[in-house]
C-alpha cells in the first residue's frame, strides 16, 4: 500500500488498536499493519477504583470498557507502586494477570534484571497521600518518577517512550527540568490531560492557521487539580492559531470583583463568556458574579503574540470545561464542551490510552509535550501570584515555542469499534 490518501480513508482500513502519529495525508507499508503490543512498565502512586491508575491501567490488562474485551495493543509486565492503601488493586490486579510489582522503579524497568526490559514506560502520579504546598499544588512524585526512570535509562544506555499522566510536574521548575532532561537524553516525552482527546459537545475544532481574535475557557473545582484539565483543552484550540505557538508573556490571576472588571471594562468579551457557559453544565439559577470562595478565579494571561487568554474557573456554577473561540470575519463564536461521562468506565480516558498506545507502537509523542509544558507554567505561575498577591507576573520563561499536531480527538478516532464509545446523539 504505497499511495498517499485521508487520514479518514487510513482509519477506515486500519485493524482495531492501530492508529499513526502522522495525520492529514499519508502513506504507510502493508507490513505496519502487523506490528506486535509493546512492553510496558507503569510506575504509580496507587492504584485504586477509579484512579487514574485504574482507568488507564485496567483498560490495558482488561480491555477498553475494563470487562475483559479488546484491549490496547500493550502488554503491562510491570508495575512499581509507591502507596498500598485501603482498597488497593494493584496486588489483586498483579495476581490475576501475572503482572509483578517491583520495590523499586529500575527494578519495573529491568524486570528484575540486567538491562532494560521494556518498550515503554507510564508515569502515573495522580492520587495518594501526598502533602500540599502553600500555592495549593499537590506535590505527586513525578518528578522523583522521571528522574529514576531516566536514571536507569542512561544506566543502560538506552531510551523508551515516557508517558507521564497530567502535568509534568505541578511544580514548575520541576517540570522544566524533566522537559530539558527528555530533551538532552533524546526521550520519547508524553504528558498531559484526558480533556483534549475526549468527546466535544458539539464535535468540531477549529483550522490550523485560523485566525483567533479572542478565547475564554470555563473550568470548575480547584486551580491545580482540575484548573489544568480546562486550561489544556483551551490550549489544543489556542495553538492551532496563526503562526502556532510561541508561549506567554504574563499571567495574572483575579478573584472577586476584579474578575469581572475585567469583563465590563472589555478586556474579556461577555458574548465568549456567554457562549463557553452556555455550552457546559452548569447550574441553573446561579448568579455567576455571586461565586465565592478559594477555587472561583480567572487566570488571565497574554501570549507572546498579543492574543489574550482567559480561564473562569466557576465551582459551584460550571459542571465540566469549555472554551469559546472567535475567529476574524467570522459572526458568532464557535463554543465547545469537553465531555466527562463517567460510563463505561471514563471512556475519555480510552482515548487517552489510544494515544499512550500509538505513541508506544511508533516510538514518538503523538502530541507535544511542550502544550503540557507551557499549560502547567501558566498553572504554577497562577498560583503563585494568587498566593503572593504580586498581580501580573511577566513569564520569560514561558517563551515556549512549538508546531501543534492535527491529532484527533474522541468523535474523530472512530477506532473503538464499540456503540457505548461512540457520541450519543
Amino acid at each position: 500500500m504505497t499511495d498517499s490518501f485521508t487520514r479518514r480513508d487510513l482509519l477506515k482500513a486500519l485493524p482495531a488498536g492501530l492508529l499513526l502519529p502522522s495525520l492529514g495525508r499519508m502513506t504507510m507499508a502493508a507490513d505496519d499493519c502487523d506490528i506486535k503490543p509493546k512492553r510496558v512498565a507503569a510506575i504509580v502512586t496507587h492504584y485504586t477504583h477509579n484512579s487514574h491508575a485504574d482507568v488507564i491501567l485496567t483498560k490495558i490488562l482488561e480491555g477498553w470498557k475494563c470487562d475483559g474485551g479488546p484491549e490496547p495493543k500493550l502488554e503491562l509486565v510491570s508495575m512499581y507502586l509507591d502507596q498500598f492503601p485501603d482498597g488497593d488493586m494493584a496486588r489483586p490486579m498483579s495476581e490475576k494477570h501475572g503482572v509483578p510489582i517491583f520495590d523499586t522503579i529500575a527494578e519495573a524497568i529491568t524486570l528484575g534484571g540486567d538491562d532494560m526490559a521494556v518498550d515503554g514506560v507510564l508515569s502515573i502520579g495522580e492520587h495518594g497521600d501526598y502533602p500540599h504546598n502553600e500555592k495549593g499544588q499537590h506535590l505527586y512524585p513525578r518528578f522523583r518518577f522521571f528522574t529514576e526512570i531516566a536514571d536507569t535509562f542512561e544506566k543502560h544506555g538506552r531510551v523508551v517512550p515516557v508517558f507521564n499522566d497530567k502535568h509534568l510536574s505541578t511544580v514548575w521548575e520541576e517540570a522544566l527540568a524533566m522537559y530539558e532532561r527528555a530533551k538532552r537524553m533524546h526521550i520519547p516525552l508524553m504528558a498531559g490531560s484526558s480533556i483534549p482527546v475526549s468527546y466535544r459537545r458539539p464535535a468540531l475544532s477549529i483550522p490550523m492557521g485560523s485566525d483567533v481574535e479572542a478565547i475564554v475557557g470555563i473550568g470548575y473545582s480547584g486551580i491545580d487539580v482540575y484548573g489544568f484539565h480546562a486550561l489544556e483543552f483551551l490550549q489544543c484550540f489556542a495553538e492551532r492559531r496563526r503562526g502556532a505557538e510561541v508561549g506567554v508573556e504574563w499571567v495574572d490571576c483575579l478573584q472577586g470583583d476584579e474578575m469581572w472588571e475585567a469583563v465590563d471594562d472589555g478586556r474579556i468579551s461577555r458574548e465568549l463568556l456567554d457562549a463557553a457557559l452556555k455550552v457546559v453544565p452548569h447550574q441553573s439559577g446561579v448568579d455567576m458574579r455571586s461565586l465565592e470562595g478559594e477555587e472561583v478565579a480567572l487566570i488571565l494571561f497574554q501570549y507572546r503574540d498579543g492574543l489574550l487568554g482567559a480561564l473562569f474557573m466557576l465551582s459551584g456554577l460550571a459542571q465540566g470545561n469549555s472554551v469559546a473561540v472567535q475567529l476574524k470575519d467570522q459572526a458568532s463564536p464557535i463554543a465547545v464542551h469537553a465531555e466527562e461521562r463517567t460510563e463505561p468506565r471514563y471512556p475519555h480516558f480510552a482515548f487517552l490510552t489510544k494515544g499512550i498506545e500509538q505513541m508506544m507502537l511508533w516510538g514518538q509523542p503523538v502530541y507535544p509535550v511542550e502544550r503540557t509544558l507551557l499549560t502547567g507554567g501558566v498553572i504554577d505561575r497562577a498560583l503563585t501570584t494568587k498566593f503572593e498577591g504580586t498581580g501580573q507576573i511577566n513569564t520569560p520563561k514561558l517563551a515556549i515555542k512549538y508546531a501543534p499536531v492535527d491529532y484527533p480527538y474522541a468523535q474523530e478516532m472512530d477506532l473503538l469499534d464499540d456503540e457505548l464509545f461512540r457520541p450519543r446523539g
